[in-house]
């Protein structure tokens, strides 16, 4: 019974999301080929205390000025029990690394050489911690199961950076989101007839044309 109980929200989910895009178009811009990503976590938003992780994945200039179309999209549960947001959101940006590095390589062999690759996170103590600008005073778990990520930062293969939530385009996949939501959002994501879409900040604050306010 709980198995098809939870089969139907899984079910009602996707149908909300389809039946506000009925027809997707996604657009891609020429851009300099380099991979730019965004990590979100949502903090024991599942059941048995469990966290949501979700990563956005796309190809734009150095200095990131274009918001091109996705190219890979984590949205994931973590399996660990995580013992607070921060861990969360440090556990994301190693899943999120750990999928960046085949498409790096990729990017490398059709001869676009990559710089390091930008990770923005809207959680400044995960910022902090991947950057080691701050200093733990509780255990060192978050240590032994994400070193990975600290060590690849030093080799330069990776850049973590704080941006706020409402510049971070993997929030919207790491909730549940209404049918209304999904229309709202629908101009970041997707192709539409506007010349000129919403930014992800305008569209969170009510300003695009077609949303509303959160």
């Amino acid at each position: 019974m709980n198995q098809q109980k939870t089969q139907k929200k899984a079910i009602n989910r996707v149908l909300d999301y389809v039946a506000t895009h009925p027809n997707p178009t996604i657009r891609y811009r020429a851009s300099k080929m380099i991979l730019h990503t965004h990590s979100d976590a949502s903090y024991l938003s599942e059941s048995k205390a469990r966290s949501r992780a979700a990563g956005h994945f796309f190809l734009s200039s150095k200095d990131n000025r274009i918001n091109n179309g996705p190219i890979h999209t984590v949205c994931t549960i973590i399996k660990n029990v995580i013992a607070s947001a921060p861990e969360a959101e440090i556990a994301t940006a190693f899943l999120t690394a750990r999928d960046a590095i085949p498409i790096r390589n990729a990017l490398r062999e059709m001869g676009h050489q990559q710089p390091p690759t930008s990770i923005q996170t809207d959680n400044s103590t995960a910022d902090g911690f991947l950057n080691e600008t701050i200093k733990q005073k509780r255990s060192k778990v978050m240590d032994r199961r994400f070193w990975w990520l600290i060590d690849r930062v030093k080799q330069k293969q990776f850049t973590v950076h704080w941006k706020p939530g409402s510049e971070n385009l993997a929030d919207y996949f790491s909730k549940h989101h209404s049918p209304a939501h999904h229309t709202t959002m629908r101009p970041i994501f997707l192709h539409t007839q506007k010349e000129k879409p919403p930014t992800y900040r305008e569209v969170l604050r009510g300003k695009s044309d077609n949303a509303t306010p959160t």
